[in-house]
């Protein structure tokens, strides 16, 4: 089947209902191509060990997730599946359409944030943060206002500072559903064992490169109020690279120097700030409200 994801064409022998589909008579060929193949993790040349489960070299990237597969990435261009046996095709894609897909951006020179993107007009604002910082949450709920969503989890940003589309989902807990009042007896796990969905976007898509304006970094707190901490300058570049998405991958690919120049200069482009919310009893359309005010104090 042919997809289409961050502005690529894509050819895989493994289902991926999350992307959109493209005519299959396409005759040119695919910018990435998916197959299943033995990934041997030795294999690399002049490559070295990053962890456990973990190997890199300036051509490719393997990786190895214990009782699910193993995934071979190659020059921006290819990724190999050795799926574990028995194993379920949605467990496989979970990593292939995070970690894999990650690593597969970032050789083709592309900064990749660990966040959500959400259309604001014609730019787009990034909320980054920590895993349970409220990524996911505060991206739905943009949603429920009516508010287009660019990318979910993986946010690759061009050369000239843009953020590519990913696919029509955001991925939620049931938790969060629960708070959005958004029904999961429809919709797909995305492993079975997870309480935790694929929730289509229709609609409410963008399917276009847009310029990020605005970055968010969400964290909590055990205080009662939400505080915004705008950075300044050059405060703006560490919170880029602390906030990339897998950010070891780039050990061992010889890609640093490029990630480094792809945070600068984003930094030197957009407003950032730190925002801080309660830990518990944050009311999400509050603080949407006080992101929506900031922005139009920094467009």
């Amino acid at each position: 089947m042919n997809y289409t994801a961050y502005g690529l064409t894509i050819q895989s022998v493994l289902s991926l209902p999350e992307l959109l589909t493209l005519d299959s008579t396409i005759d040119s060929p695919a910018d990435v191509q998916i197959r299943l193949g033995s990934v041997d993790r030795y294999v690399l040349n002049d490559g070295r060990q990053l962890g456990p489960f973990l190997w890199a070299s300036q051509e490719a990237l393997s990786l190895e997730v214990a009782s699910v597969a193993r995934f071979l990435i190659r020059n921006g261009r290819e990724i190999v599946i050795e799926p574990a046996p028995g194993i379920d095709d949605d467990s496989v894609r979970v990593f292939l359409l995070g970690s894999a897909f990650g690593a597969l951006l970032f050789q083709r020179g592309l900064l990749v944030l660990h966040g959500n993107a959400i259309r604001i007009g014609d730019q787009c604002m990034v909320c980054v943060g920590d895993s349970g910082a409220g990524k996911s949450t505060l991206a739905a709920g943009f949603m429920q206002r009516g508010y287009e969503i660019l990318a979910d989890d993986v946010v690759p940003v061009d050369g000239e500072c843009r953020a590519l589309p990913g696919f029509p989902r955001i991925k939620l807990w049931q938790d969060t559903a629960d708070h959005l009042q958004i029904d999961t007896i429809a919709l797909r796990r995305i492993r079975p064992e997870l309480e935790k969905f694929n929730y289509p976007l229709f609609h409410q898509f963008a399917n276009e490169a847009l310029p990020v304006r605005w970055v968010y970094i969400l964290g909590s707190h055990r205080h009662p109020e939400t505080l915004f901490e705008p950075a300044r300058g050059m405060q703006r570049f560490q919170p880029l690279h602390d906030n990339t998405y897998r950010v070891r991958f780039l050990d061992g690919m010889a890609l640093k120097g490029n990630h480094l120049q792809l945070c600068g200069r984003l930094a030197g482009r957009i407003h950032l700030a730190r925002v801080t919310r309660p830990e518990q009893g944050f009311e999400l359309d509050s603080l949407i409200d006080r992101i929506l005010a900031d922005i139009s104090d920094n467009p």
